[in-house]
């Protein structure tokens, strides 16, 4: 296994000058090249499922079924898709000729946008690390990741892979702390996809404003549910607490809070309750004891947690479901929170954990305005059987929506996923991840001795004038 950092034989500024070169030759690439490429990486998971399932279990007791869905799964379909589209992917799309450039032919030619730098989250290490580069390749761009060192037997694992597969030059990952994550974004990149918070997020974007690199930022926000008072309350809760609690909560697309009709608090409260107990206690031996809840990734975010914890109970909010928790273990219950107020830490930063704040509304319209209020959320998720989530959409922004289930969205191969302002800039899976490693060259080819523009040229005389007048009347 190899791992490099900045502090090593590896020179960062050296290996993108290597890989500069290679992107040149990328740029001819064909599908056939890429998709040997991507084969590789799956054949590498499939043989390497065991590690994988190790690494995350070591990492922060991820479960070996939860990795398999959430880690595993969405880079092999997401693999699968991109070998299945690729070619048509990639063919230039020829585009009308709009009658005043009549004799013209125009396309869209994808070509690689060059080196790319991808800085993935600790939170799903494998997957937010892998997915990327499957884009990244699918689109011609060698590489670089720098995955999180605070799940280091991940990083280490995929350090291994890519070294499995790749010369330094085309793939790499560089381990490291913030200080080698700096390092990188000094470097003149082609293209950075980050996947983490808003406030790295606007670190990175302004150290690609130096070199005018692209960027895909995947960042977060609180993610808002609305239960309406048509929903299938006991359909809602068992989606809410699967898309909650997945990961212990530290998924960037969970539901950060609920907003729920006053008539179908109580019934949604007991919903949640059982549910809860039926996925993660259905022996009653203590959801500490069960096999599938993972842990908080590490002391400083057990900390974090806690403190919103006691933030709430000190500030009047009522502790429904849960509360308990480990600081050995790293453990936090799954815990439901009512009579949030506004000034709470929990209603005001992206939880990231098993706590779940319920409010309630007793008109729509009060549950739009207070997610208005806030900034742009990454996923937005309405419980509903009456069509008013058609009025939700209309009136909020978010990065994604998902009407009656929650999460689903992020494995839907066809769907663009990324956010909106505060949670993220560009979009990313399938097709949108490989125009996001992708520049879209417009290219114009005129017929030898037809000139479109002759009766334009100077010296403008009064026909040419006239001619521009009916353009601009009628084009």
């Amino acid at each position: 296994m190899e791992t490099i950092t900045t502090t090593q034989t590896t020179d960062p500024k050296e290996l993108l000058k290597k890989m500069q070169g290679i992107a040149i030759q990328w740029r001819t690439s064909t599908a056939a090249d890429r998709i040997t490429r991507l084969k590789s990486i799956r054949s590498w998971i499939k043989e390497h499922q065991s590690a994988i399932r190790t690494a995350l279990w070591e990492d922060f007791q991820k479960p070996e079924a939860e990795t398999d869905l959430s880690e595993i799964f969405p880079v092999t379909s997401e693999i699968n898709h991109t070998i299945k589209h690729l070619k048509s992917w990639m063919k230039a799309q020829s585009l009308p000729t709009p009658l005043p450039m009549l004799g013209t032919k125009a396309r869209v030619q994808f070509e690689p946008k060059g080196v790319a730098l991808i800085i993935s989250p600790w939170n799903y290490p494998f997957n937010l690390a892998v997915g990327p580069l499957v884009s990244a390749l699918a689109a011609g761009c060698p590489s670089i990741i720098k995955p999180s060192e605070l799940t280091p037997h991940t990083s280490a694992l995929l350090a291994e892979m890519v070294s499995d597969l790749f010369e330094k030059d085309e793939v790499m990952v560089v381990q490291g702390d913030a200080e080698v994550a700096q390092s990188l974004l000094a470097l003149p990149f082609d293209h950075i996809f980050f996947t983490g918070s808003p406030q790295i997020g606007k670190i990175v974007l302004e150290n690609a404003a130096k070199h005018l690199t692209s960027v895909t930022l995947e960042l977060g926000g609180k993610s808002p549910t609305i239960v309406t008072e048509s929903a299938d309350i006991k359909d809602a809760a068992q989606k809410i607490i699967y898309g909650k609690l997945v990961n212990c909560g530290q998924t960037c697309v969970a539901p950060d809070y609920i907003l729920v009709h006053e008539s179908q608090k109580d019934l949604l409260l007991a919903e949640l309750k059982q549910a809860i107990q039926q996925m993660y206690d259905p022996d009653y031996k203590g959801i500490e004891n069960s096999k599938d809840m993972a842990r908080i990734v590490n002391d400083r975010h057990f900390s974090r947690l806690k403190s919103y914890l006691d933030d709430a109970s000190e500030k009047g909010a009522e502790i429904e479901f849960g509360g308990k928790n480990n600081h050995h273990h790293r453990f936090i219950e799954p815990t439901l929170l009512t009579n949030v107020q506004d000034e709470m830490l929990v209603a005001q930063e992206e939880i990231f954990g098993p706590i779940l704040p319920i409010l309630t509304y007793v008109d729509l319209q009060e549950a739009i305005d207070y997610i208005n209020r806030k900034p742009k959320p990454l996923a937005l998720y309405v419980f509903d059987q009456s069509k008013q989530y058609e009025d939700v959409l209309l009136q909020t922004s978010a990065g994604g929506a998902v009407i009656n289930d929650c999460v689903l969205h992020f494995i839907h191969n066809e769907l663009p996923f990324g956010g909106v302002n505060n949670s993220g800039i560009g979009k990313a899976h399938g097709y949108y991840g490989f125009l996001a490693f992708s520049n879209e060259k417009a290219v114009l080819k005129q017929r030898v001795g037809l000139n479109n523009a002759t009766l334009l040229r100077p010296p403008f005389g009064i026909k040419t004038k006239q001619i521009i007048q009916s353009l601009i009347k009628w084009f």
